[in-house]
């Protein structure tokens, strides 16, 4: 069989990379994989915009291809420059908890953000959604003592147990589900049996049906983890080497799947869903369980640097619109507490890739109009409360059972084609 490898320059808003594609990737050498990726990546970090630092610095920088003269050139530039004046205002008011900066996203207008992909949900393939009916998940009870547990340790963070893989980029696909729920299976596979078994987010983008439309239509249409969940619970997962993800230009692929070329590598046996708004239930389960697959409003995170954010609010307009995976949680000295988030932006965004949100143990709460772009199914509610920073307490979920598949045992078939 031949390798096939297929390099694609973007240079539309919202895309500042070259990205490699593979074909029949289980015959090339990883070693040699891992450097093509870090060889045509060309992404910058993000970062506090340094005096003078122009457009046209930014236009080199992100190898935009704008051309001065030209009304795109002149509409960018224009956007450009209202963004870092707002940067640059925001980060000189000592009363805020983080820093916006710099990135792939400065020349965007909100709306465009919204549209790009970066989220979980397609806003032009919109359907009145609500209700998860039909789906099979239990909800986990709290085992919270109160406030002061001393069961309940100061900090956690699952990245220094070995247990967390490196951050992936979604790109143009509203696949944020499919990332968050295979970044949690990894972990749970990896708690249970030791082995960091690094997964296909691209086998759920393709295979994972929703007919019932639950947060979207689907692959790079949106969808949500409980989705994922039930597929995997009667598939399993095969891993990203041997399935590597190829929907980073928003196509979704056909599902393509082979008992010995894409063997499942691992299984789960369910998946849980926490009380919703529940902040004991959360970091019970944070603590006993392990990372946790959480729906949050990330359509003002597009420019966030460091620090915990707080820029989400919960009184008017809470949208949620994407899916995150939840890794710990901590106090800063200066800044006090937050949850330790990993997002699908890849590692030049944000904290490498992290980003903190406050967290209160008396959340604020408010109600999300549009459960369309987020977490619900056809035929329920148009509105449904969402509490906590972002939202992030609302719909919480973790696989169940999970663990490495005896290789004898996939329960694909010879070859299935959806």
């Amino acid at each position: 069989m031949v390798v096939i490898i297929s390099i694609q320059r973007v240079t539309w808003p919202g895309i500042s990379r070259v990205v490699v594609v593979i074909t029949m990737a289980s015959l090339f050498p990883r070693s040699l994989f891992a450097a093509l990726i870090g060889l045509f990546a060309v992404s910058a970090t993000t970062f506090l915009p340094p005096a003078g630092y122009s457009f046209d610095d930014f236009n080199a920088e992100f190898q935009r291809g704008y051309e001065p003269g030209t009304q795109q050139y002149t509409l960018r530039r224009n956007l450009f420059e209202e963004k870092v004046r707002s940067i640059l205002a925001h980060n000189a008011d000592p009363t805020m908890s983080w820093k916006r900066g710099i990135n792939q996203f400065a020349d965007m207008t909100q709306e465009e953000f919204r549209q790009s992909g970066r989220l979980g949900y397609d806003r032009r393939l919109a359907r009145h959604l609500g209700s998860k009916q039909g789906l099979s998940g239990n909800i986990r009870p709290s085992a919270w003592k109160g406030d002061n547990d001393p069961a309940m340790p100061p900090s956690v963070d699952w990245r220094n147990k070995g247990v967390i893989s490196n951050v992936k980029d979604q790109g143009q696909c509203g696949s944020c589900w499919a990332f968050a729920t295979t970044a949690v299976i990894e972990s749970h596979v990896a708690l249970a049996t030791g082995t960091l078994e690094v997964l296909s987010p691209q086998q759920l983008v393709s295979c994972a049906l929703n007919p019932l439309e639950c947060g979207g239509t689907g692959g790079c249409g949106g969808s949500i983890p409980e989705v994922a969940f039930e597929y995997v619970q009667l598939y399993g997962m095969t891993t990203e080497w041997m399935l590597p993800y190829t929907s980073y230009f928003g196509k979704s692929d056909a599902c393509s799947l082979h008992s010995t070329q894409t063997p499942a590598v691992i299984e789960i046996s369910g998946y849980q869903k926490l009380p919703p708004n529940d902040y004991h239930a959360v970091m019970e389960a944070l603590v006993n369980v392990g990372p946790l697959a959480v729906n949050v409003q990330a359509d003002v995170w597009s420019d966030y640097h460091s620090g915990v954010f707080e820029g989400c609010s919960n009184r008017s307009d809470v949208s949620i619109d994407h899916v995150v995976q939840l890794v710990g949680y901590g106090t800063d000295c200066k800044d006090g507490d937050y949850w330790l988030v990993r997002n699908s932006w890849d590692a030049t965004w944000g904290e490498k890739g992290y980003i903190r949100l406050r967290r209160s143990s008396k959340p604020d709460c408010g109600e999300d109009t549009e459960p369309t772009q987020g977490t619900g199914c056809a035929g329920g509610p148009a509105t449904q409360q969402v509490c906590g920073q972002c939202g992030i307490l609302f719909d919480v979920s973790y696989p169940l059972g999970a663990k490495l598949r005896a290789k004898s045992g996939s329960v694909h078939s010879d070859e299935i084609q959806v």
